[in-house]
């Protein structure tokens, strides 16, 4: 039997209705729909899907469970491999992953099975509908590993660790568990319950998490050495970074990183509910091409701007950022200004922001990256209109944490040296993973990356592996 040639389409809120709200865009498959969908996986024997997955996550078999109405099963094998489905099904970008190998979307004229849509279905049934969920038992091992912050990586480091029998403690700087994902990604797309809901299960494990305890301040890096037998670093990247042009320093100029902050973590969509102050632009340029621009250009038109602009110095065919997300930022109204790069922010005489100094670019040959790279255009330049500008460029890592670790040995970018397979530090029983070490990425590649490293970890503290000998 063939299978439908399209997804089953995602309910979504219609976007004139959303820009006026932070709820969730997309709705969820209904029970029909997931099954409907799940009729269209072809079960190949080869599951190339799979290896597109960084997690590994049997994918025809919680599929299959889907089509025969077990949904509880699905689950099951759902967290057998990942500790954060509902998270994954909502922020990861499938097209490029699993979805991108699905042999269904190789016949001509269709779309790949909607995987992460499943994924997303499963693990909400399960919170839905299971009220008490087990955890099988595992045999304690006495020993005791450290995990330093908890965002995607080192929930997922210390989950799997917290499964095969170690004692493990979580250190993380802010108020809230889970990084990037409570404090970078908008409750629009990731409602920060469901964030809430998957720290609790890696909280039913054992996993204890400690918040507001910055390591190197709170607690010393000597002490976690001395006291654990193992350390784990997933601090992701999240010092902010600009272009370092003339006005940089004016006011209504921010980083997405202060400005989703603000927003996500601090609920300042909810003032005055919420006693954080944001600035609310009326003609808001945004800077950059990836999710992180979309985020910020889209929370902040939910705040009440007239006009949200978007530059970006490639095509749209260069830019990094999801399709959906693209898409959705289109269908509710904000502008796209390619190939234009910021050359100087215009102030007033009060040192506020009042416009964007542009240049047009041309691509040319392509650079380090694949892509073309942007060539100025000579006498092109022209002024956008702007009482707030958002840099969403990229992060960097946090170094003063890093200098802590002494002997930690960094790339010249400042990323944690890590070994390829093992995720080995130069530190003795000191291991890393996730963006700390790749740079900005995404957040099941941060998963995948913890997920290893408490496999090697595991193999250094059973003595059958040591990889700095």
């Amino acid at each position: 039997m063939k299978p439908t040639l399209k997804k089953t389409p995602m309910p979504e809120q219609e976007p004139q209705h959303r820009v006026k709200n932070f709820f969730e865009v997309a709705l969820g498959y209904s029970e029909e729909q997931a099954v409907t969908e799940a009729k269209r996986c072809l079960q190949c024997p080869a599951h190339p899907c799979v290896s597109g997955c960084p997690v590994g996550i049997d994918i025809p078999g919680f599929i299959k469970k889907i089509k025969e109405r077990d949904f509880k099963e699905s689950a099951r094998i759902l967290k057998k491999y990942n500790n954060l489905p509902a998270i994954c099904g909502r922020v990861c970008p499938q097209e490029v992953q699993c979805e991108e190998r699905c042999v269904v979307g190789k016949i001509p004229g269709s779309e790949p099975v909607a995987i992460g849509r499943l994924e997303r279905f499963v693990a909400d049934w399960e919170a839905d509908n299971v009220k008490e969920r087990t955890v099988d038992p595992t045999v304690p091992k006495g020993k005791k590993v450290a995990v330093v912050g908890s965002g995607p990586a080192g929930l997922t480091a210390a989950a799997d660790l917290a499964k095969m029998g170690y004692s493990v403690d979580v250190f993380e700087t802010l108020h809230k568990p889970g990084g990037v994902l409570v404090y970078g990604i908008p409750e629009f797309r990731l409602p920060k319950s469901i964030v809430e809901r998957e720290v609790k299960y890696v909280e039913s494990l054992s996993v204890k998490i400690h918040l507001n305890t910055p390591v190197g301040k709170s607690i010393s890096v000597d002490e976690l050495l001395k006291d654990y037998d193992a350390i784990f670093i997933g601090v992701g990247a999240g010092t902010p970074k600009f272009m370092k042009i003339p006005g940089t320093n004016l006011n209504g100029v921010y980083s997405a990183n202060e400005f989703l902050t603000r927003v996500n973590l601090m609920k300042a969509y909810l003032f005055p509910e919420y006693d954080t102050p944001v600035k609310k632009g009326n003609n808001i340029v945004v800077v950059g091409g990836g999710n992180v621009a979309m985020d910020a250009a889209r929370s902040a038109l939910r705040l009440g701007a007239k006009s949200v602009v978007v530059v970006y110095r490639r095509t749209e065919q260069e830019m990094p950022a999801r399709r959906e997300e693209y898409l959705h930022a289109v269908e509710e109204g904000i502008r796209f200004r390619w190939l234009t790069q910021p050359l100087r922010y215009i102030g007033d005489e009060k040192g506020k922001v009042i416009g964007v100094e542009c240049i047009s670019m041309e691509l040319g040959e392509p650079d380090e990256s694949g892509r073309r790279r942007p060539i100025p255009i000579e006498d092109s330049r022209f002024v956008i209109e702007a009482d707030m500008v958002i840099e969403a460029i990229g992060t960097d890592a946090n170094r003063f944490l890093l200098s802590q670790f002494k002997g930690l040995s960094l790339n010249k970018y400042g990323y944690i040296v890590v070994d390829s397979e093992t995720y080995a530090t130069t530190l003795r029983k000191v291991f890393a993973g996730g963006d700390i070490v790749t740079g900005a990425a995404t957040v099941i590649e941060a998963m995948g990356a913890g997920k290893k490293a408490a496999f090697w970890i595991d193999r250094f503290l059973s003595g059958e592996y040591d990889p700095w000998r």
